[in-house]
């Protein structure tokens, strides 16, 4: 037996130390000739028109699909130009906007009509705003605006509030799928070249000594270029001031919107306006949508700070209130689903799209409200005026450059015969409510700007808009997804990380029975 000091004296056996393993090597600063913040109907506009030219583009974008902020959840009405106030930056690009939206269809394929907007007077003394209107949409450039009398009216609206006065009638205002529009916007300027890079939400941007602009992602993305343009939507105060050139404030405009079922479209043919108010702006309209339903919003209020906390049944009280003063006859239990959207609102109560004044080459297209929709294509063309002129980027003509794109969801004729669990996709119905097809939906899935998860189907092919808001369709979604990714079902997404916190939703039990006793007992007043 060994002694102590044997023992004391033995070496010990040395344990292994832990060390972290290597941090993976940093990815490649990827450089381009201009670089977009924001995915939306702005940025991809002008990610369209650059791709055009030799201009090598990217988007960045925050959500883990396009048109995921104010683009996606608005009205989705390409307005007339007549109710911004001369002189503005709206007033200047809405009319052009809506003068291009006929050949932007005929392109892209996303879905447009000319219906008109009536504006609505229901009181006689509301007779001098309808003319202030008009007035101000002649300064504007706006043609064939008509004062029409109640009997003109009612042949135009059977089913408008009997008790109207007047209104002004704007034949140019027209509809369309806002969601669909970004996408093919997107997938046309990816097809002729601009890089899209989606979940890549902007943390940092520098600029270095050699004037070149330094974007740093929360996922390690890191992207250099010498001319930056913002067009972050709600954050662009946020991306501004990040490289000192923030010279506004964007506060959050809450909109709630509900959608009724196609049973109820044939109430209003023209996109149907309250006279307009500073408290409510254009006010709650009743229109149908681009894919025939019947649509009653938004609201108009403050992200935070003082003002009411209204209650879901506020809100919805507020909206069929409102809405009934245009429509007497409005079904709210004909409601489908409700949605939230937020309005980008600058402290300069207009549109800015400059050239920073404190930063060269740094692009701000920031506080793009309504009417944004409308607006984003003559946007668009300012913006290549100043990234031309006063940034001084040579944009040479892209010889391969295709206008060109072709639709995913395609309208089915009455003797269309397709049936559930049919062998041929292009007649395999998965979406009972809007017949869309196997064939549409995988073609949706292998286009070169993806849908990843079950609503980014739903956008682009609108499986899941219907009355049963998917629930017989989602599962059957949820399968082709899998199929065609080579991934197991439970791997498939509804909503991928980034997306909008104010999506769609389906109308629970307790907002169906609040909506059926609105039905039965519908306000007569409101405080609010």
């Amino acid at each position: 037996m060994r002694d102590i000091e044997d023992l004391i004296s033995f070496p010990k056996k040395r344990q292994a130390v832990w060390e972290p393993p290597a941090p993976p090597p940093a990815p490649p600063t990827l450089h381009y000739d201009v670089i977009i913040i924001g995915g939306g109907a702005v940025g991809f506009s002008i990610a369209r028109c650059l791709s055009s030219t030799t201009t090598r583009t990217a988007v960045l974008e925050r959500a883990d699909d396009v048109g995921q902020g104010a683009s996606k959840a608005n009205s989705g009405i390409v307005h007339g130009g007549y109710d911004e106030r001369h002189g503005t930056l709206k007033a200047r690009v809405a009319r052009v906007g809506n003068a291009m939206f006929e050949q932007l269809n005929q392109e892209l394929h996303f879905g447009f009509r000319r219906v008109g907007a009536l504006v609505l007077a229901v009181k006689p003394e509301e007779m001098p705003l309808l003319m202030q209107l008009k007035n101000n949409g002649k300064l504007n450039g706006v043609k064939d605006l008509r004062i029409l009398n109640r009997q003109q009216i009612l042949e135009m609206e059977p089913h408008i509030n009997p008790n109207v006065h007047a209104a002004l009638y704007c034949p140019s205002t027209g509809i369309t799928s806002p969601y669909e529009y970004v996408i093919a916007l997107a997938e046309n300027a990816s097809s002729n070249g601009v890089d899209i890079h989606l979940e890549q939400e902007v943390v940092d941007v520098q600029r270095t000594d050699g004037n070149v602009f330094l974007v740093k992602t929360d996922r390690g993305g890191s992207y250099a270029a010498p001319v930056v343009v913002n067009a972050a939507g709600l954050f662009a105060d946020r991306i501004a001031a990040m490289v000192g050139a923030k010279d506004f404030e964007i506060e959050g405009r809450k909109g709630e919107y509900v959608i009724l079922n196609r049973s109820q479209a044939h109430l209003a043919r023209h996109v149907l306006f309250p006279v307009p108010s500073p408290e409510a702006g254009k006010g709650i309209l009743v229109s149908q949508t681009y894919h025939g339903n019947l649509l009653l919003g938004p609201t108009s209020r403050a992200t935070h700070g003082p003002g009411p906390l209204l209650t879901n049944r506020q809100v919805l009280e507020l909206i069929l209130q409102s809405a009934r003063q245009s429509i007497p006859d409005v079904d709210a239990g004909e409601a489908i689903t409700s949605y939230t959207g937020l309005r980008a609102k600058c402290s300069r109560r207009d549109f800015v799209v400059e050239e920073s004044r404190a930063v060269p080459r740094f692009v701000n297209v920031a506080g793009i409200d309504s009417p944004g929709l409308t607006s984003s294509p003559a946007v668009a063309l300012l913006v290549m005026d100043i990234l031309r002129e006063r940034c001084g980027l040579r944009m040479l003509p892209n010889a391969k450059y295709n206008p060109h794109r072709r639709a995913i969801f395609i309208r089915k004729s009455a003797d269309f015969d397709g049936e559930i669990d049919h062998s041929d996709p292009a007649k395999n119905i998965i979406c009972r409510c809007e017949r869309v097809t196997e064939a549409e939906i995988v073609d949706a899935l292998h286009r070169p700007l993806t849908a990843a998860a079950t609503d980014a189907v739903k956008r682009r092919t609108r499986a899941g808009m219907g009355p049963c808001q998917g629930t017989f369709c989602e599962p059957r979604v949820t399968r082709l997804i899998a199929r065609e990714r080579g991934i197991p079902e439970s791997a498939v997404k509804r909503r991928g990380p980034g997306s909008s916190v104010l999506p769609h939703r389906r109308i629970t039990e307790e907002d169906r029975a609040l909506l059926e006793e609105l039905a039965k007992n519908p306000p007569t007043s409101s405080k609010l």
